[in-house]
């Protein structure tokens, strides 16, 4: 019997004993049929990857996509859900799509996702930047692990997608399973983990902006009875920004091990550290000249360097050091602790365009600025989980307890402005760099410690073999103490949020799958009201109506989303003084998703996504009612397709390409300065042998000139140029 289909046989046998001692033998006999029907449906059988002994293994939701399509995911519920029967919008991105991209960064990877757009202020070198559903998911949206990277404060994380196993792009509240998190969605990046059997890979290459990399992925079996696993991933980067001057260089390395004492344990570590060592970053240009040409007629050089390269600097170090155990009490009782703790010091060193010194509009003004921020994250997450049925349905409960602190240190300096410019202003023309200036002047100093303890329910009901119910509530207790060394105030607050989750599915024979589901979120918001009273967190609520289909006998599947997602408490500028926020803002946003992701034949391989929503400011002062929030673009789409030649003499030898379309957006909030839209095009070629994958690929191969988005009248941001990788990588 195949593996996939053996083991959901022994999962179905067990689930299907569990309640039916004491029940008479006719009635048994029923009850059991009933219910090997219901596990079945839940347990449906999966695409594989390949095992010991090169059998086909089932794949997990924490494990390796077979090709581009997976069928399973644990971030949406924390439980082993098929995605067909997982009722919200979520996308993974396998190592495979990754490796066959080339993609460098996760804002890379997730670029032919539908409902996020990453990268909205350009290939930024310092982290990764994400809008969902019109929303941001930068500061609290990033996730490794199924464990929160919160960063704020220019304390970034950042993840380097060749220690990714998968990326999984979850659209809509996950408040009731993760606590604060973003209204529009998470990004969770699933690391690679051991391995039973051995894995070797190393690979080289180089590319644009001087680039030179190499990278190794080793694994395996430890001792002869497979109790202890480990695995090893490491990169190295060094190279240039597609700004002048700048350096764009990453050291990462993770050891990780597994030990398994039995059939019913598993303890996993999970540690990794990075090393970052770039600059020229956030080149903040004004809209005339980058978008529009300004009124010398000019358009400011894409690869000009706003800061100067004597002053500019951006160093990170980041680790992270974490487990996960778990533990099968039985058939029905699973219990899972999963914990890292998590660190990061930057220092951030630069001279930021502001607008141009001249009526000319020849000379940048610039300012200075500087910050040191050193922050902890400490999480833990305890779980149980129980499968049975209770003589009517089918349930796999989730029950939860997770803990979170986040501990930042920081210092900003800035020199003055707008008023006079003692950083000397910059030609755009002829550009001087080595000129002396003022030293940066503190003006925030703060200690700031989150503190959140969450409890979590989740019940998911098999009512019928097709109809499953998903109901999940949880209650977070939250509390942000800052202190501000600059003013002496220590600001406390202590709000506490119930959010909940509401989904039904239904499951066709023919693999087509509607649902219906309802979602609430909140935010802890940091910061202080012009009164020094902290702000509330911001809260939100969404209606999503959408269908999955996964024909029978094909590796596809298709999705479509309609959803009405409204977020409150967002702070909004006060017109009266330009250093104060008011939180009166709410933002609505309704839309649209479409994609599809299929093998369609041997080799070859089609990623396709559509979004289009209307995102509107409903409730906010005079200037913003009404209006389209700032550098959010409301259309984009894009396709993907890869072949490689199955037989015959080309055997192995396979190329691809890539478009993506991105719509308008505004530079001002009363939508009267408009980003234009844009198409790009990606390539590639490649050619497999034996082990060995050569390959080259090719991002905005045009080298097409565009603004990716701008954040006012004097933050426009530059586009990823063309970009060339050529690799060359053997595996064992």
């Amino acid at each position: 019997m195949p593996v996939p289909v053996l083991a959901k046989s022994l999962l179905g046998a067990s689930l299907v004993s569990v309640t039916l001692v004491g029940l008479a033998p006719e009635v048994r006999a029923q009850e059991a049929a009933r219910r090997s029907r219901a596990v079945d449906s839940v347990t449906l059988d999966t695409l594989s990857v390949e095992g010991v002994g090169g059998q086909p293994r089932a794949e997990t939701a924490r494990g390796p996509v077979a090709g581009y399509v997976a069928s399973r995911s644990a971030t949406a519920t924390k439980t082993d859900t098929p995605l067909i029967r997982t009722p919200q919008s979520i996308s993974v991105v396998g190592a495979t799509q990754i490796e066959a991209q080339r993609s460098q960064t996760v804002s890379e990877a997730v670029r032919y996702t539908p409902g996020i757009y990453a990268n909205q202020f350009g290939p930024d070198t310092r982290l990764d930047w994400f809008l969902i559903r019109g929303f941001s998911a930068t500061e609290a949206g990033l996730f490794r692990d199924g464990l929160q990277l919160f960063q704020t404060s220019f304390a970034n994380f950042r993840i380097d997608p060749f220690g990714a196993e998968r990326i999984e792009v979850l659209r809509g509240p996950a408040a009731t399973l993760f606590g604060g998190s973003p209204v529009g969605g998470l990004v969770n990046i699933v690391s690679k983990r051991p391995t039973d059997v051995p894995l070797r890979f190393v690979e080289v290459g180089g590319g644009s902006f001087n680039q030179v990399f190499t990278g190794f992925d080793v694994g395996g079996p430890v001792d002869p009875s497979g109790q202890w696993l480990y695995r090893l991933t490491g990169r190295v980067q060094n190279g240039d920004a597609q700004v002048r001057f700048a350096p764009e260089d990453r050291y990462y390395i993770a050891p990780a091990f597994t030990y398994r004492p039995d059939g019913a344990t598993t303890f996993t570590v999970l540690t990794s550290f990075q090393r970052d060592d770039t600059g020229g970053a956030g080149q903040f240009l004004p809209y005339s000249g980058t978008a529009r040409p300004n009124i010398a007629g000019l358009r400011i050089d894409r690869r000009l360097n706003a800061s100067d390269p004597l002053v500019d600097r951006y160093a990170r170090n980041q680790a992270n050091l974490g487990y996960e155990f778990e533990h099968q009490l039985d058939d029905v009782w699973t219990l899972r602790q999963n914990f890292r703790f998590s660190f990061t010091e930057v220092t951030d060193r630069r001279y930021v365009a502001n607008g141009y010194a001249d009526a000319a509009q020849t000379q940048l003004a610039r300012y200075g600025f500087l910050t040191t921020p050193r922050a902890g994250l400490f999480t833990v997450d305890n779980q149980a989980q129980a499968r049975f049925s209770d003589g009517l349905f089918g349930h796999t409960l989730l029950m939860g307890v997770d803990y979170k602190r986040y501990s930042l240190t920081d210092t900003q300096s800035a020199t003055p402005f707008p008023t006079n410019f003692p950083v000397p202003p910059l030609s755009i023309l002829s550009p001087r760099y080595g000129q002396p200036s003022a030293t940066p002047t503190p003006y925030r100093v703060v200690n700031q410690q989150l503190q959140q303890i969450g409890l979590y329910v989740q019940d998911q009901v098999a009512l019928t073999d097709r109809l499953t119910f998903l109901v999940g509530g949880r209650q977070d207790f939250v509390t942000n103490d800052v202190q501000d060394k600059l003013t002496g105030t220590n600001t406390v607050s202590s709000p506490s949020a119930f959010t909940g989750r509401l989904g039904l599915i239904y499951n066709f024979d023919s693999g087509f799958a509607p649902y219906v589901t309802y979602g609430s979120s909140f935010n802890p918001t940091p910061g202080v009201d012009g009164n020094n009273r902290a702000f509330k967190p911001d809260e939100g609520e969404q209606v999503e109506v959408g269908a999955k289909f996964q024909p029978a006998g094909w590796n596809t599947l298709f999705t479509v989303a309609a959803f009405d997602l409204v977020r409150s408490n967002v702070l909004t500028p006060d017109p009266n003084f330009v250093f104060n926020n008011l939180q009166i803002g709410k933002v609505r946003s309704r839309g649209f998703e479409a994609s599809a992701t299929t093998s369609l034949a041997e080799g070859l391989d089609l990623i396709a996504s559509y979004t289009i929503y209307g995102l509107r400011t409903i409730k906010g002062t005079s200037l913003d009612l009404g209006k389209i929030p700032v550098g959010i673009p409301e259309t984009f789409a894009s396709l993907w397709m890869d072949y490689t030649i199955p037989v015959g003499d080309w055997k192995g030898f396979g190329f691809g390409g890539g478009v993506n379309y991105v719509g308008r957006s505004y530079a001002d909030v009363a939508n009267t300065l408009v980003v234009p839209e844009y198409v790009t095009f990606d390539a590639a070629v490649h050619y497999q042998w034996e082990g060995w994958r050569a390959a080259v690929n090719i991002q905005n191969v045009g080298d097409r000139r565009f603004v990716s988005s701008c954040s006012s009248a004097t933050a426009c941001f530059y586009g990823t140029q063309r970009k060339i990788v050529a690799s060359i990588g053997y595996r064992w």
